[in-house]
């Protein structure tokens, strides 16, 4: 014999950065597992210390980290966990990125301007992850910026059949804020049966968060609307967007979007708009000014999805498998 032989099984062991912890809980939970305690803390200059108080030497960890405000600094926090594990020996790396921060940052519209995705991606591949796993990136060609196997998880099936159960479906029309939407929203048609419409817009280069709605492709006079989007920021695209099918005979207005950023004059534009409901997953915290409208807004757990995936990845299994029916 020339070598030595282990009998020991896979190790599970999971882990969270302190953005969401919320959200890191209801994961752990459905896994039937606890999160890893840590010490983590930030110095009076603002840099992150981080420790965990097990070892993690041969195990397959999962980190999870959502990029929430302060984005930059959390992202900061996750590189730094990622780069503890590799230094305490993991067998393997997955992180999970429920909402990925700089994603619509993926190409260059003019000179002289960063692919701030890739450097994400560049970033956690050089602190050490193996894997990624990610709910519904701004485009999917972000999953190429990583060297290495990326999960992309969909939010689709969980906000469709919410609203599928409350809409009577004969007098549903989803609606695409914009042309890049279409394909998520043909995949909502499919699902729930309804036809499809579509907000055209235009924006300022030169003005962030400035938009102007044109006109409305499909029949929209008289049916309930669900605009379907993968995140809403400021609000102000979407609010547009529904102003937009109102002023085009729409009934009524639900908007539904993966991850609810909910930055500056947002709280403002959910409140006063005439949209019914706003349907979000909490792949980021609800803002504290918002999280007292539970009347028009309505927050849904990934936390089984991201949970299912996880199990799959480490049992070898199919992430794929969790979606064929969408």
């Amino acid at each position: 014999m020339t070598g030595i032989k282990t009998t020991g099984e896979k190790k599970l062991m999971f882990f969270s950065g302190r953005a969401h912890p919320e959200l890191a809980e209801e994961v752990a939970q459905q896994l039937g597992v606890g999160v890893v305690p840590t010490k983590a803390f930030d110095f009076a200059n603002g840099e992150i210390y981080v420790r965990y108080q097990e070892s993690a030497r041969g195990a397959d960890c999962f980190l999870i980290q959502s990029h929430t405000a302060p984005i930059n600094k959390w992202i900061m926090e996750q590189l730094i966990m990622i780069d503890a594990l590799k230094r305490a020996s993991a067998r393997s790396i997955t992180v999970i990125v429920p909402f990925y921060g700089y994603a619509r940052q993926d190409k260059k519209h003019r000179g002289r301007e960063p692919i701030s995705a890739r450097l994400i991606a560049d970033m956690m591949k050089t602190a050490g992850a193996h894997r990624l796993l990610t709910v519904d990136l701004h485009t999917d060609q972000i999953q190429g910026f990583f060297d290495g196997p990326v999960d992309h998880l969909f939010a689709l099936p969980l906000l469709a059949d919410y609203v599928g159960r409350k809409v009577d479906r004969n007098k549903l029309t989803v609606v695409s804020p914009d042309a890049g939407r279409v394909r998520v929203a043909d995949r909502w048609c499919d699902r729930l049966g309804a036809p499809l419409a579509i907000v055209h817009k235009r924006r300022d280069k030169d003005v962030a968060n400035q938009v102007t709605v044109h006109e409305v492709v499909g029949e929209v006079k008289g049916r309930v609307c669900v605009l379907v989007d993968d995140m809403i920021d400021t609000g102000g695209t979407i609010c547009a967007a529904a102003d937009a099918l109102f002023a085009h005979g729409a009934e009524d207005v639900i908007v539904t979007a993966t991850h609810g950023v909910l930055s500056g004059p947002a709280a403002d534009r959910l409140k006063n708009s005439r949209v019914s409901e706003f349907v979000f997953t909490n792949t980021l915290p609800t803002p504290g000014e918002l999280s007292g409208d539970l009347d028009k807004i309505s927050v849904l757990s990934i936390a089984p999805t991201i949970a299912n995936a996880v199990r799959e990845v480490f049992e070898d299994g199919s992430v794929t498998s969790l979606f064929d029916d969408q």
